[in-house]
C-alpha cells in the first residue's frame, strides 16, 4: 500500500473553514518558529480518508476473524458494554468532581458503580476487597506483589525470594523483580507445579520465601491438582499465594480462588469480563485481596455510608497510588455491565462454553498435531506441538494466509514447538471446524512441501521477515522518500 507521502501532489489540499483563532506566528517568539514549512503530504480530504480507511482494513480484530490466541485471550467484546460506557453520565465525568457537595451528588453514580463492581468481583473470587487503580494486568501484578511485600514488611521481616513455576506467564518474574524480589524457578511435573520441587525450594530458602505466584488452571490449560498441599507448604512458613488471573475465564462460578487458599489476585478483565484489550491504550487490572492483605490496598477506597458513597483516604498502611485517580473508570464500567447482564448463571455458563470449545478443538486436532497431556481434560485453552519435522512458526504463518490469526507459539517454553490455542466461549462450532480444516491442510502442505510452507504468508501485504533484525533495527517513521 502506498504511503500518504506517495499520494502527495504539490498544491493539492483539503477544503477547510476559515478560522479566527490566533496563529502560531502571533503567539510564539520568532526564535521558536521554523524558517521552512514542514514537509507534509499535500492531499485532498478524500485521498486522506481513503488512505486511513485502507490502513484500517489491514488491522486484524476479533470482530472480523477468528483469533485463537492462547493465554492472551482475544475475547469478543459485546457491543452493549460500549453503549453503557458511552452514556453521558459516565463519559463526561471528570475525576476531580466533588463527591457530594451541598446535597448535589456530582459523583455518586460513579462511586456507586465502583462500589458495586467491587462487590461483584469479591463474590466471583472469594476475596475481601478490590482496588481498581491498576491500569492493566501487568500493572495489577506489580500491585499484587507490592502488597505481598507490604505484608511481610509490616511483620518486620524482609523476604527476598518469590517462587515462580516454570510454566508461568513471563510477567510474573518481571513483576517480582520490579517489586524487589529474586525469582526462584519451580519445576513442573506432569504439566503441574511439582509439590516436591516446591518443598525443596522452601527448604533451601527457608524464611526468605515471600510467596508463590501461580495460576489455576495453568498456562498448559491444566488444573493444579496439588493445590491443597501447595497452600499447606506456604502457610507453614507464613508465605503468601498469588493468583495470576489470566486464566479465570475457565473457572467463573466454579471455583472462588479466595476459598481455596489464594491471598491476592489480579484480574485481566479483557480476558474474563468482555472489556477491550488494552493494546497500549486504556486497560484495567483490578487486584483483590484476602483478610491478611486488606490493610495494604492502595488509597483511596470507595466505602458506603447509608445511601451515599465516598472515598476513604485514611488508610495508613496503604502501599500508595498504583494508577492515577481510580484507574480506568470506563473499562470498569464495561466489566460491571458485562457481569450484571450475564448474572451469576451467565458467567458460569461462559466458563462452561470456554472449556467445552477448547476440549472440542483439542479432540479434533489430536490426529493433526501432537497433543501433550492428552489424557487429561483441558480447561479453556490447551497446548500442542508441531508434528516432527515441522515448525510452529511455519504453521502460524500458514494460518495467516487463510485469514485466521495464529495461536500463541513457543509458549510455554517447556513444550517443544508449542502452539497454544484458546477459542473462548463465543466461537461457533462451524468456526472451530474451519480452524481444524485449515490446520489439517497446513500440516499436510508442510509434510509434502516444507519449503512452500516456510515461505508463508504469501497473500498478505507484509511477507515473512527477519524478526530479529526487525526488533533490533526498528523503523519508527514513515518512509518519506
Amino acid at each position: 500500500m502506498k504511503t500518504i507521502f506517495a499520494k502527495s501532489v504539490p498544491g493539492r489540499s483539503a477544503w477547510r473553514l476559515n478560522s479566527d483563532a490566533p496563529k502560531a506566528a502571533d503567539m510564539l517568539p520568532a526564535g521558536l518558529l521554523r524558517q521552512d514549512p514542514p514537509r507534509l503530504p499535500e492531499c485532498s480530504e478524500l485521498d486522506v480518508v481513503r488512505h486511513f480507511t485502507g490502513l484500517s482494513r489491514l488491522n486484524y480484530s476479533v470482530d472480523a476473524n477468528f483469533y485463537p490466541l492462547g493465554s492472551c485471550t482475544m475475547k469478543y467484546n459485546p457491543k452493549f458494554t460500549e453503549y453503557v460506557a458511552a452514556l453521558p453520565g459516565f463519559s463526561r465525568l471528570h475525576p476531580m468532581l466533588p463527591q457530594l457537595t451541598r446535597g448535589v451528588a456530582w459523583a455518586q453514580g460513579a462511586l456507586r458503580c465502583l462500589y458495586e463492581a467491587e462487590q461483584w468481583l469479591c463474590e466471583l473470587t472469594g476475596m475481601k476487597a478490590f482496588t481498581f487503580q491498576p491500569m492493566a494486568g501487568a500493572n495489577g501484578e506489580f500491585a499484587g506483589v507490592k502488597l505481598m511485600a507490604a505484608y511481610h514488611a509490616a511483620k518486620g521481616r524482609k523476604r527476598t525470594k518469590m517462587l515462580i513455576p516454570d510454566a508461568a506467564h513471563g510477567t510474573n518474574p518481571a513483576s517480582a523483580a520490579l517489586a524487589g524480589f529474586d525469582a526462584v524457578n519451580i519445576e513442573s511435573r506432569d504439566g503441574m507445579v511439582d509439590p516436591e520441587a516446591l518443598a525443596r525450594a522452601i527448604a533451601e530458602h527457608g524464611e526468605n520465601v515471600a510467596g508463590l505466584m501461580m495460576t489455576c488452571p495453568n498456562t498448559l490449560g491444566l488444573m493444579e491438582v496439588h493445590l491443597p498441599r501447595i497452600v499447606e507448604e506456604l502457610r507453614r512458613i507464613d508465605a503468601l499465594l498469588y493468583y495470576d488471573g489470566a486464566n479465570m475465564n475457565a473457572i467463573m462460578g466454579k471455583m472462588r480462588v479466595g476459598d481455596v487458599g489464594f491471598d491476592v489476585v489480579h484480574l485481566n478483565v479483557h480476558k474474563t469480563l468482555g472489556t477491550p484489550h488494552g493494546g497500549g491504550g486504556p486497560g484495567a487490572g483490578p487486584v483483590g485481596v484476602g483478610e491478611r492483605l486488606l490493610p495494604f490496598l492502595p488509597a483511596p477506597r470507595v466505602i458506603k455510608n447509608g445511601d451515599s458513597y465516598r472515598l476513604n483516604y485514611n488508610l495508613p498502611q496503604a502501599i500508595g497510588y498504583i494508577g492515577p485517580f481510580y484507574g480506568s473508570f470506563a473499562v470498569v464500567i464495561r466489566a460491571l455491565a458485562y457481569m450484571m447482564r450475564l448474572g451469576g448463571e451467565g458467567l458460569s455458563r461462559a466458563s462452561e462454553y470456554a472449556v467445552l470449545n477448547a476440549n472440542y478443538l483439542k479432540k479434533k486436532l489430536e490426529d493433526v498435531l501432537d497433543i501433550p497431556y492428552a489424557h487429561r481434560l483441558c480447561a479453556h485453552e490447551f497446548v500442542a506441538s508441531a508434528p516432527d519435522g515441522l515448525h510452529a512458526l511455519d504453521i502460524a504463518k500458514g494460518l495467516l494466509d487463510r485469514g485466521i490469526h495464529a495461536p500463541t507459539i513457543y509458549f510455554p517454553l517447556i513444550v517443544k514447538e508449542c502452539l497454544m490455542a484458546e477459542p473462548t466461549e463465543t466461537e461457533s462450532r462451524e468456526t472451530l471446524d474451519e480452524y481444524v480444516q485449515a490446520l489439517t491442510e497446513i500440516v499436510a502442505q508442510g509434510k509434502a512441501d516444507p519449503q512452500g510452507l516456510a515461505a508463508a504468508p504469501v497473500s498478505l501485504p507484509v511477507r515473512r521477515m527477519d524478526e530479529t533484525a526487525a526488533a533490533r533495527q526498528m523503523v519508527l517513521t514513515e518512509d518519506m522518500a
